[in-house]
Order: structure tokens, then sequence, then C-alpha cells
């Protein structure tokens, strides 16, 4: 699901969504294409998704069978769900013209697909690595409910939902500037084209916007990793918001790296490391969101 990821901005990046045409699931007519660099990353990208897709299947019906947690089944169903919208996006987006707006969705709902991957797996490591270390555990029952089962005030639960979600809002502000081609609307850092606040119109209206949607990010982040560090939270929610705080911050400087980048051999490279570590800080936000939901029943299975 990371590479699916990692590909979708490359395509993105190097502007080779149309080449293929206007083909799919076949390639300019053809399932093996000419080869040209812009067909080849598309294809590349289309191949890497069809197989991530099956072995999305086949996890879904795994956890459904053997899994008795039903947090696993709701991330399997998730990953499920936001492959297949990813793909039809995709596929839209080749067949029919789409606006920006909704070719910036198409990197978020791909950053939901791998959230919800990371989700699966930290269910699943749980549930069967204890079972593993001591075979004479009962796993819990179908009916369990058992995100984390953390207790944390209201107030620090709505701080992670909160950050979560305005999180996904930077992320898709920045995959909007991508979609528009307004990444040279600022140059330099941290001014942008020499001003604190520049005319905030076209291309550096939107990218100025996502400066300061950035800066606000870190600002929160760093409230909500203060806030983790206190002595009576469990160690994993202590780690996830001393991560989330590292994160944010490289991905300030990533930013910066893109934006002295443009232009340049370097930018390529910038855009993909943006691409990953906005990734990892999003899933991490993902987990520890999902550790702080109030826990269900904890029914146990005869």
């Amino acid at each position: 699901m990371f590479l699916v990821l990692l590909m979708g901005a490359l395509v993105t990046k190097t502007e080779s969504g149309r080449g293929c045409g206007d083909d799919w699931p076949l390639c300019n007519g053809k399932f093996v294409p000419a080869y040209t660099i812009d067909s080849m990353i598309e294809y590349s990208h289309r191949f890497v998704t069809g197989i991530v897709g099956l072995i999305v299947l086949a996890a879904f019906i795994v956890v459904l069978r053997r899994s008795k947690r039903m947090d696993a089944k709701i991330h399997a169903s998730g990953v499920l769900f936001f492959t297949i919208v990813q793909a039809a996006l995709g596929a839209m987006a080749v067949m029919w013209p789409q606006s920006s707006m909704v070719m910036a969705l198409h990197f978020g709902i791909s950053l939901l697909a791998f959230a919800f991957t990371v989700l699966l797996y930290f269910a699943i490591r749980e549930e069967f690595g204890a079972e593993k270390a001591n075979p004479s555990a009962v796993r819990p029952g179908p009916s369990v409910w058992n995100p984390g089962n953390v207790a944390v005030t209201k107030g620090f639960r709505k701080l992670v939902w909160f950050t979560l979600i305005y999180c996904y809002f930077v992320v898709y502000l920045g995959a909007y500037i991508r979609h528009t081609e307004s990444s040279g609307g600022c140059t330099g850092w941290p001014l942008c084209n020499g001003e604190v606040i520049p005319e905030l119109s076209g291309a550096t209206g939107i990218v100025f916007m996502h400066r300061v949607g950035a800066i606000l990010l870190f600002l929160v982040i760093a409230l909500l990793a203060r806030a983790s560090a206190k002595s009576d939270l469990p160690k994993r929610i202590k780690l996830s918001g001393k991560w989330s705080l590292y994160l944010v911050t490289l991905q300030v400087f990533s930013g910066a790296f893109v934006t002295l980048a443009f232009g340049s051999d370097w930018y390529l490279l910038a855009s993909l490391l943006h691409t990953v570590i906005i990734s990892c800080l999003f899933s991490i936000l993902s987990y520890l969101g999902f550790i702080v939901l109030p826990a269900g029943t904890t029914k146990r299975a005869a």
C-alpha cells in the first residue's frame, strides 16, 4: 500500500497521468504498452495497484474468517473500501477530465487506505502476537470492540481527533497545490516571494494558505505531544505523541526543501520525501486517534 501511495505521487509529480492516453485498464490500447517514460510510470502504478488490490481482498477474507476482533474487521473493511475508491478515482481521471479538487482527493483516499492498513497490521499483531506468546490465552469474542483500552480525558481525545482531521485538511491543500501546478507560487523560504504576507491570489495564495496551515499543524501537534507526555498515560501514547512531533518537524523542513528545489533536479526527490513523511505522520495520528476511542464490551469467547 505504501508503494501504491508513493507511485501515485510519482505519477503526479512527473505529469505521467496521461501516459496511457484515455484507456483503462489497457495502456494506449495495449496490454503491454510501448516503452516511453510516461507510459511505463503510469502503467507500473496501475500494475502495482492491481496486485495490491488482490492482496487487500485476500487479507479482507482472511481477517473476516480468522480474527475475533471487531476493530480488525473494521480496519480490513476500510482498507478494501478505500482501495476500491482510489482505483475508481484513478480510472475516472484517465477516462474523463477531472477538476483539480477531485484529483487532489485521490491522494487523500490513498492516504486513508494506507492508514487503515497500518491500523489493521497493529490490530492483527496484537491479537495473534499475544496468542503466539501465550498459547493458553483466550482471544476476544466476535463482539469485542477493543480500540485501545486506555483511559484518557475527553479533552485529550478531542485534541487527538481535531489534530487528525486538521492534518488531513492540510494534506489535501498540499495535494491541491500539485494538481493545480501551483508549486512555484512562493519562491524562497520561510518568506513567500520575499514577503511575510504576499498577494493572496492565484498560485501564490494557494501555496501561502498551505504554509500557514502547516505552521498551525506544527503548533497543534506540539500541543498534542506535550499533552501526551503526562506520566499517567500509557507508553504507546507518549511514543505516538513524540514521534508525531518529530515527523511534523521533518515535514516542515522537507516542505522547505521542496520550495528551494523547485525547478532543479532535486525537486522530484524532495517531493517524494515530503509525501513519505506526511504518510508516516498521518498513520501515527490515525493510530493515536483509534486507541483513544472509548472501549466497548470486553466479552470473552467461551
